[in-house]
């Protein structure tokens, strides 16, 4: 029953649902989170296929690996 599901379970069928057709805007937030490392590869290259369909992509990424690889722009939230 999925309301038995783990984290990374729940987040992997969030992003599925987000990612099953394309948007023209997607808001992530901390997509990665949740997730292994096989798991965050996962959603990295369906990031990257979400942006290839023309998809705007808008994130907030704690994950220094997972901003990296799909970021082309980086607005620092620390500043003052």
């Amino acid at each position: 029953a999925p309301a038995t599901f783990s984290g990374g379970e729940q987040q992997r069928v969030n992003i599925a649902r987000g990612l099953i057709r394309t948007m023209p805007l997607l808001l992530l937030d901390e997509p990665t989170a949740s997730l292994d490392g096989i798991n965050r590869q996962v959603v990295i290259d369906l990031i990257h296929e979400a942006r290839q369909r023309g998809s705007a992509i808008v994130g907030i990424f704690h994950d220094d690996v997972a901003r990296n690889a799909v970021a082309d722009r980086i607005v620092p939230m620390d500043r003052p």
